[in-house]
C-alpha cells in the first residue's frame, strides 16, 4: 500500500532519477519538461548526489557542431606532433555518464540524429581530415524540454530512446521536502547480475503498450529495462507485478495516445471450467494497465479526451524560406577547397587540412608548409523568410457567393502564418483597382483588422490584383524573403487594366498578368471561391503556374485545411 507521499509527481521523479542513475546508457535518456526553477535543479541535484562521484556530466551547447560533438582534428597536438591527433567529441567524454541538454527542444535535426546513432551503437565514427576512429560513447540523456509553444517539443527521434518522461511543471516549493527513494548501488548491480523476467511479463507489458496506443517497439523494451531496474532497486533477482506497474507508469503511461478501455465484466464459467492461471493471469494484466492509467496526468487526460498525442503540437502547416548558399553572409555550415577571394577564408580549417602532411613536406619546427589546395573556405548559407501574400477578390460576384468563407478562411491563414513566424500580407481587389490593405508584417492584430474591414461588390479588376500581387511579390524577394502569393478568385474578369468595363478585355489582361507573375519563379496557389469549379479561374491558374484548388461547398476552416495541405505538398 502506497503512502501520500509515495503518490505525488515528486515521488515519482525521485524515482525516475534513482532507477536512471543505476543504468544511464541503458535507460538511453530522461526527457525532463520542465521551466528552470527550483523543481528542476533540485531534481538534477538529486541525480547528481545517485551518480558516482566521478561520473562526467558534460553539457551540450546551444549550436554544438559536428567537430565538438563527435571528435575531430586535435590542430595544437597535430601542429607539435607532425600528424594527425584526434581530439574527442562531447559523446565521447561522456562515456559512462550522462550528457545534460539544455533547451533540448531546439536542437537542430541533423544533431539530433547524430546522438541518436550514438545512443544505439555506443559508440561515435569519426571520418574526417584524414582521421578515422571509433570511440565509445555509453552514455545517458537528460533532455530540459523548456518549450513554451505547442510546437516546440524535443526531437522525435531523442524522446522515443528515453525511457523516463517527466513533467515537473506541476511540483510545488513545499513537495521538494518530501522524501525520495534511495539508491544502493552495490546491492542493486549484484541483483541486476543475476535477474530474471519471464515471457508472460514480457507480452504483458506489449500488451499494455497496445492498449495505450503506443506504436514505438522501443516502448516495451525500455519499459522492460526499467522494471528489471526497479525489481534490482528493491533487492529483488526476479520481476514482480510491482515492477511492471512501475514500469507502465513511468515509461507507458507519459506516452499513451489513447485511454486504456475499460475491461468488460466476464461470464463466470462453471467451476469445472475454471482455468486458474488463466485467471490470475488477466487479473494482473488489469492491475499493471489500472497503474498505468492512473500515472496518466490530468492535462494529459484533457488532451487524450480532445483526440491529442502526449506532446501534442500544433500542425506545420507552411514552409520555411529558401536556403540559399551564399559566398559572404549567412549562417556558416562547414567549410570547402575554394579561392578565399571568392568568398571568406576558413583559417582553422586551412591549417586543419595542412597539419597531417607537414612531416611528408619537410616542414621545420615551428613553420607551416601550406598549398594551393589546403585552402579552405566558408560555406555559408541565409534562410530567408516566408511572406505570403493573399490577393483576395472582393468584387460583386465573389462578394454574393463566397466572400463570408474567404475572409474566414483568410483569418485562419493568418493566423497560423503568424505562428510559424513568416509575414503576411492582404491585397483586394474590386472596383477598378486593386488595395494593398496590409503590407507584410507579423502582426496578426494588424493583419485581422485589415481583414474585417475588407468591403466586397463591384467589379472584378482581375489583372489589377496580380499585377499588385506580382510587385509586392518582387519586392519581398529583393528584400531577402520569400514571397508565396494566394489567389482566391473565381476568375471571372470583367475590368481591364485600363479600368473599362468588358469581359473579353479583362480576361486577355488577367491571363497576362499571369504569364507576367509566373515568369518570375513566383510560388502561387489559386483557390476557385466559386459555388460550381470554374474553366476560366482553371485556365488563369495554368496561366500563373500555380496549382489549382476548387471548393465548391466549403467552410472556411475545410478552405483553410485545403491550403495547408495544398502547400505543404509542394514544399
Amino acid at each position: 500500500m502506497s503512502t501520500p507521499a509515495e503518490d505525488t509527481v515528486w515521488f515519482h521523479a525521485g524515482l525516475a532519477a534513482a532507477l536512471f542513475a543505476l543504468d544511464p546508457a541503458g535507460c538511453g535518456g530522461v526527457v525532463l519538461r520542465a521551466r528552470p526553477g527550483p523543481a528542476r535543479e533540485a531534481w538534477l541535484t538529486r541525480l547528481r548526489a545517485l551518480l558516482p562521484a566521478q561520473t562526467p556530466m558534460p553539457r551540450l551547447t546551444a549550436g554544438i557542431g559536428d567537430e565538438n560533438l563527435l571528435g575531430g582534428l586535435d590542430l595544437p597536438a597535430t601542429l607539435r606532433a607532425g600528424h594527425a591527433v584526434l581530439r574527442p567529441g562531447l559523446l565521447a567524454q561522456a562515456d559512462g555518464g550522462v550528457v545534460i541538454v539544455p533547451m533540448a527542444e531546439r536542437l537542430t535535426a541533423g544533431t539530433a540524429v547524430r546522438i541518436a546513432q550514438a545512443l544505439d551503437t555506443g559508440e561515435v565514427e569519426i571520418a574526417r581530415d584524414g582521421l578515422a576512429a571509433r570511440l565509445p560513447a555509453r552514455c545517458g540523456l537528460v533532455l530540459l524540454d523548456e518549450g513554451e509553444e505547442a510546437d516546440e517539443a524535443v526531437s522525435a527521434a531523442l524522446a522515443d530512446r528515453a525511457a523516463l518522461w517527466l513533467d515537473l511543471d506541476t511540483v510545488r516549493l513545499p513537495d521538494l521536502a518530501a522524501p525520495l527513494p534511495d539508491l544502493d548501488r552495490e546491492a542493486a548491480r549484484a541483483c541486476l547480475d543475476g535477474m530474471t523476467c519471464d515471457e508472460e511479463a514480457v507480452g504483458r507489458l506489449c500488451r499494455i503498450a497496445l492498449a495505450l496506443g503506443i506504436a514505438s517497439l522501443r516502448a516495451p523494451v525500455l519499459a522492460l529495462r526499467v522494471a528489471r531496474l526497479h525489481a534490482a532497486l528493491g533487492g529483488r533477482r526476479a520481476v514482480a507485478e510491482d515492477d511492471l506497474a512501475a514500469a507502465a507508469a513511468l515509461v507507458l503511461a507519459p506516452r499513451a495516445l489513447h485511454r486504456p478501455a475499460e475491461p468488460e465484466p466476464a461470464e463466470t464459467p462453471p467451476e469445472s471450467e475454471t482455468e486458474p492461471a488463466a485467471g490470475e493471469g488477466m487479473a494482473a494484466q488489469d492491475r499493471v494497465l489500472a497503474a498505468a492509467a492512473a500515472a496518466l496526468p490530468a492535462g494529459l487526460l484533457a488532451r487524450l479526451l480532445a483526440g491529442q498525442g502526449p506532446r501534442a503540437r500544433a500542425p506545420s502547416a507552411g514552409r520555411a524560406g529558401a536556403a540559399s548558399a551564399q559566398p559572404r553572409r549567412g549562417r556558416p555550415v562547414g567549410a570547402r577547397p575554394g579561392d578565399p577571394r571568392r568568398g571568406r577564408l576558413a583559417l582553422v580549417e586551412t591549417l586543419r587540412a595542412a597539419a597531417p602532411w607537414q612531416r611528408l613536406r619537410g616542414a621545420s619546427p615551428g613553420r607551416i608548409l601550406m598549398r594551393p589546395e589546403d585552402i579552405r573556405i566558408r560555406r555559408l548559407v541565409q534562410r530567408t523568410e516566408t511572406t505570403t501574400v493573399f490577393a483576395v477578390d472582393a468584387s460583386g460576384s465573389a462578394a454574393l457567393e463566397r466572400l463570408a468563407e474567404a475572409k474566414g478562411a483568410v483569418e485562419l491563414l493568418l493566423a497560423e502564418c503568424y505562428v510559424r513566424r513568416d509575414r503576411v500580407a492582404l491585397i483586394a481587389f474590386r472596383g477598378r483597382e486593386a488595395d494593398l490593405l496590409l503590407p507584410p508584417t507579423r502582426s496578426l492584430v494588424r493583419a485581422k483588422r485589415a481583414l474585417a474591414a475588407l468591403p466586397g461588390g463591384g467589379g472584378t479588376p482581375l489583372a489589377a490584383g496580380l499585377d499588385a500581387a506580382a510587385a509586392l511579390a518582387e519586392g519581398i524577394r529583393r528584400g531577402g524573403r520569400t514571397p508565396v502569393v494566394v489567389l482566391l478568385t473565381d476568375g471571372r474578369a470583367n475590368v481591364s487594366r485600363s479600368g473599362a468595363p468588358g469581359r473579353a478585355e479583362a480576361a486577355q489582361d488577367a491571363l497576362a498578368a499571369a504569364k507576367a507573375l509566373a515568369a518570375y519563379g513566383t510560388r502561387a496557389l489559386l483557390i476557385d471561391t466559386a459555388s460550381l469549379p470554374q474553366e476560366s479561374a482553371r485556365r488563369l491558374a495554368a496561366a500563373m503556374a500555380a496549382h489549382y484548388l476548387p471548393m465548391p461547398q466549403a467552410d472556411a476552416a475545410q478552405l483553410s485545411r485545403a491550403v495547408r495541405r495544398e502547400t505543404a505538398a509542394r514544399g
